[in-house]
């Protein structure tokens, strides 16, 4: 019996690890201009931040429980086990969603395996956990033991990203519109981080120079060894900032494994203009 390794939309790799390791994509739901369209396959990241540059604001919906089920069947029917490692389940619904989905089906097939794991990340923090983990899968480890090192690998798993431009935030409310201002005025960058599967301020730098020296300062600190782990760049459509960004980590001995833009649903709130890096702060051997 195969496993098959399942992610959603939210989840940043480069098409090629998609496809060479089969690994599975949930689409979320996109809104513009009140049309809805299945994120990845009806409308495409660049075609996201191009509604951004036009002042746009795009939604962002759950996965339908339709496209859920669809997959899970399919896998079963084929034989299959799955696993899907979701988006962070305090940043979405889908991790819930998906369990109950996942005993309905069991309950239909009951010779299936369907493990739904939380990765308490995105973009290419999940990306870089769903890759080891279809690595693992490669090298012939039993199910049982590549559950165990995903939930670990979620567990140390670090984001750090700057935002270019507050005014996605306001939209959010995540803001006010006056700390917006004081902040586009005096150039402030905020710089976030995920802390146990929610999106938090981390600390604020006067311009991005400054900004990208605090990220690599933080990378440096949690990181348990940057020449032997897989280190992932990611950007808001600010692909200049994001070579610096790999530059910088290069000099200090990392290795990049990709760079990535974020894609639609964690850009649809973090708007254009920004830059992450991704990485695990322990060891899991």
């Amino acid at each position: 019996m195969a496993t098959k390794i399942i992610v959603d939309s939210a989840c940043d790799l480069p098409k090629e690890i998609l496809d060479k390791y089969d690994i599975e994509v949930l689409p979320f739901n996109i809104h513009i201009d009140n049309k809805s369209y299945k994120d990845g396959s009806e409308i495409t990241v660049d075609e996201l931040y191009n509604a951004l540059k036009k002042e746009k604001i795009p939604k962002t919906s759950q996965i339908s429980p339709e496209d859920i089920k669809k997959i899970f069947n399919k896998n079963a029917e084929a034989g299959n086990d799955s696993i899907y490692i979701s988006f962070s389940s305090k940043m979405s619904g889908a991790y819930q969603l998906a369990n109950w989905i996942a005993d309905e089906v069991k309950s239909e097939y009951n010779n299936t395996n369907i493990d739904v794991l939380d990765s308490k990340a995105g973009s290419v923090a999940t990306g870089i956990i769903a890759y080891k983990a279809a690595l693992l899968l490669k090298d012939g480890k039993s199910r049982d033991f590549i559950i165990e090192k995903i939930k670990f690998w979620a567990d140390h798993i670090e984001h750090i990203f700057m935002l270019d431009d507050l005014q996605t935030l306001v939209r959010g409310g995540r803001i006010s519109k006056t700390q917006s201002f004081i902040g586009n005025i005096l150039n402030i960058k905020p710089i976030l981080y995920v802390n146990d599967g929610k999106i938090e301020l981390l600390q604020k730098a006067r311009g991005t120079k400054k900004a990208i020296n605090k990220m690599i300062g933080y990378l440096k600190d949690k990181s348990y060894n940057l020449k032997k782990q897989l280190i992932g760049v990611a950007h808001a459509d600010d692909p200049e900032q994001a070579e610096i960004l790999k530059e910088k980590i290069e000099e200090l001995g990392g290795e990049i494994f990709c760079i990535e833009k974020i894609g639609s649903v964690l850009g649809a709130h973090l708007g254009i203009g920004g830059i992450g890096v991704f990485f695990l702060n322990k060891k899991g051997s």
